[in-house]
């Protein structure tokens, strides 16, 4: 009657929503002051005046009709002149408005596109920890997920487990950095040695292997770090990009995907886009934002907040005595464990009101997720709690 698949997805939310509504039911019970929730992504900073002062001028001046009518399916010509304007000016990429697809944020970019490249039997490697949300993705899709864990270390790519894990079946490799979970950036010698390494499996299988850069956190860098545009670096590579991050929009949904003009037959491949778009009704991004971030793409919400937040955890951890993994970027910090089953450390850091995202369902163990997107007094009161958890496993 339904299908089984899906209604089981329905019923299992993430791990990182089921946490977040944990967290609501708790903050009613005992006060939000009390409830530490490091669980969701969600921009604690507002948007940049600009935003709000572009979307006003735009519903003050522009008719209601075509301010909130239907865009073309791809989205605006002016809308994708201006990204593709934007994309060639920062990263020298001979960008055009005819291989740019808007979308209801990164996460319909990675699902259309996905869609457009798969056919059954393909396969999509994901290096750990990863996006749970990719498997979904992935595997709606069609394709089998296969997960390359990174280095324990430094949590950077792991060329040997990786060089075990590709194979004649590989359609593409997802990539994302900076990092959710972890904050970290992929440098740009590993960037050159993926990409050298792709070429030459392309070569090898007689085939085109697709790489897919993931890059809501493009912008949110703290170390001054570069962070590549693979299409600088590798022909057949997409770029699927949201504002929900750097101009603190989640709820806006809006984001685009870009395929490289140098990819083989990019013409064909934009045109699949296009139809994957249409199957999954995936069509017409919202209009009054695309407008709005077509006027924004220079500005970035901020992001100050979180570097002095990132770097309040990071020395609070650090000096209770936790392992972390010191993130150059993003939002986030990987903080290992005290014990090996993240998901008991998670339960027993519930007894401290401390809500942290076991590690688990992002493809490796032995680690939590703390989302340090939240007010800077949530961390300082937080910190006691840290440290009343790491001594009752030191008992």
């Amino acid at each position: 009657m339904i299908s089984e698949k899906m209604m089981q997805l329905g019923k299992k939310s993430s791990i990182i929503r089921e946490i977040f509504e944990y967290g609501k039911k708790r903050k009613a019970e005992i006060g939000a002051e009390n409830v530490f929730d490091f669980s969701l992504g969600n921009p604690s900073v507002p948007a940049p005046q600009k935003v709000t002062d572009v979307m006003t001028k735009l519903m003050n001046e522009v008719p209601a009709e075509v301010l909130h009518g239907y865009t073309s399916g791809p989205g605006d010509m002016n809308v994708r002149t201006a990204i593709a304007e934007y994309i060639k000016n920062k990263f020298g990429v001979d960008a055009n408005a005819g291989l740019i697809y808007m979308t209801c944020g990164a996460a319909a970019s990675l699902t259309i596109t996905l869609n457009a490249i798969t056919e059954p039997g393909d396969e999509v490697i994901a290096f750990a920890p990863f996006f749970p949300e990719y498997r979904v993705f992935a595997e709606q899709a069609g394709a089998k997920f296969v997960t390359v864990p990174c280095k324990q270390e430094d949590l950077q790519i792991d060329f040997d487990a990786l060089e075990k894990a590709i194979n004649k079946n590989t359609k593409a490799i997802i990539i994302n950095s900076p990092n959710n979970p972890s904050g970290v950036i992929v440098p740009e010698k590993d960037i050159i040695k993926l990409t050298d390494f792709l070429k030459e499996k392309q070569k090898e299988y007689i085939k085109e292997i697709f790489l897919i850069s993931d890059e809501p956190y493009r912008e949110l860098v703290f170390t001054g770090e570069k962070v590549p545009y693979i299409p600088c670096y590798y022909e057949n590579s997409f770029v699927c990009y949201s504002y929900s991050k750097a101009l603190s929009l989640p709820g806006e949904r809006i984001g685009y995907i870009f395929v490289s003009p140098t990819m083989k037959d990019a013409g064909d491949v934009y045109a699949a886009v296009c139809g994957a778009g249409r199957a999954l009704g995936y069509v017409c991004a919202p209009s009054l934002m695309q407008y709005t971030i077509a006027q924004c793409l220079e500005d970035t919400a901020d992001i100050s907040i979180y570097e002095k937040n990132r770097k309040l955890l990071y020395e609070g951890l650090t000096d209770i005595g936790y392992t972390v993994i010191k993130p150059d970027g993003a939002f986030y910090m990987f903080v290992k464990t005290l014990e090996e089953d993240a998901f008991k450390f998670y339960e027993r850091a519930k007894n401290f009101e401390l809500l942290l995202v076991p590690s688990d369902d992002f493809g490796c163990k032995g680690f939590v997720r703390i989302s340090y997107c939240v007010d800077t007094k949530q961390i300082e009161n937080s910190l006691p709690a840290f440290k009343a958890l790491y001594e009752d496993y030191k008992k």
